[in-house]
């Protein structure tokens, strides 16, 4: 993988972001030369500057990483921002890309984009079964829209491209931000301020039965770049995932361990569940990427980002 990279032109989109960053030094360790575009100077949502960065830095592979997303407070509170800026930066990044020759396009989507209703084990062929649930649709729909932009653009213009799908990240650089974070950056941050505020309890919603899949951000990183090298196929995406699925109550209990908060953990069973479960089938990426599974355990990954957080806690909360 280090020969393939060394001394590639590559464009990351989004990569001060959260998995923007790690992607940035797993491909800067390969000897690849990177760019990464700042809103100040490239605003990928008008086409003339999102095409005006693909043409003053030339590329071999655009990584297309850049979303503005959140928690299900932004799903509720700003659907028509969330919809417009995820469709219009990827359709311009793909238009871009075509007109300044890129030579590949990694479009990065994500598990919502499945259809709502649809529980277990998500297989790619799932992917257009049904519609996605109504709380992440103005952001899940965009992303998938990508896939379907791929096939058009290598039919008609022979632009190379491929679509992933990544199941839930967390890790060291996420935001903590109550506005933005997703269920692991919560809870992290739940846990620690209960910690240092020596509080008697925590309230979790839920019951916590419900079983999620969580990918630790540097794993995902690495399977991106392998992703980028050895898949081709731009008619089907890929997942990228532990395949693994945990229980809430299992995340929650690790949590309690690796911070050693001696409260008492109280759950409100009157908060909804969602979904039993959801966790992303692998067995296409491991044929794909050559028998790669992820490395990091949860609770390494967790007592990894937990460590980061603790030691970054202000910058983590106002993030984004």
């Amino acid at each position: 993988m280090r020969s393939f990279w060394s001394n590639k032109r590559v464009t990351v989109t989004g990569g001060a972001g959260f998995l923007g960053q790690h992607l940035v030094k797993r491909l800067e360790s390969y000897g690849a030369r990177v760019f990464v575009p700042r809103q100040r100077e490239y605003n990928l949502v008008a086409l003339d500057s999102c095409l005006r960065c693909l043409l003053e830095h030339p590329c071999d592979v655009v990584f297309h990483t850049a979303a503005y997303y959140g928690g299900i407070g932004i799903n509720q509170t700003e659907p028509a921002k969330l919809y417009y800026s995820n469709l219009v930066m990827g359709a311009n990044v793909m238009e871009a890309a075509r007109l300044a020759k890129a030579g590949k396009v990694v479009n990065i989507g994500t598990a919502c984009s499945y259809p709502g209703y649809l529980e277990g084990d998500l297989k790619e062929d799932d992917l257009w079964g049904g519609p996605c649930h109504a709380s992440v649709v103005n952001y899940g729909l965009t992303k998938k829209m990508l896939a379907v932009q791929g096939q058009a653009y290598k039919k008609q213009y022979g632009l190379d491209s491929i679509h992933l799908i990544l199941t839930n990240l967390y890790g060291p650089g996420d935001s903590y931000n109550p506005d933005r974070s997703h269920v692991v950056a919560a809870l992290v941050r739940k846990w620690v301020e209960a910690d240092l505020a020596a509080a008697p309890s925590i309230e979790v919603w839920g019951t916590g039965k419900p079983i999620r899949e969580f990918i630790y951000v540097e794993d995902c990183a690495d399977a991106i770049v392998l992703a980028a090298e050895k898949h081709n196929d731009v008619a089907m995406p890929l997942n990228i995932g532990t395949g693994i699925g945990t229980s809430i109550r299992e995340l929650v209990e690790t949590i309690n361990e690796v911070t050693a908060f001696k409260g008492k953990i109280v759950w409100n069973a009157d908060k909804p569940d969602g979904a039993v479960k959801k966790v992303l089938d692998v067995t296409r990426m491991k044929r794909e990427l050559d028998g790669w599974a992820p490395p990091t355990s949860l609770r390494a990954g967790l007592a990894k980002t937990i460590a980061w957080y603790r030691a970054n806690k202000a910058q983590a909360d106002a993030k984004w």
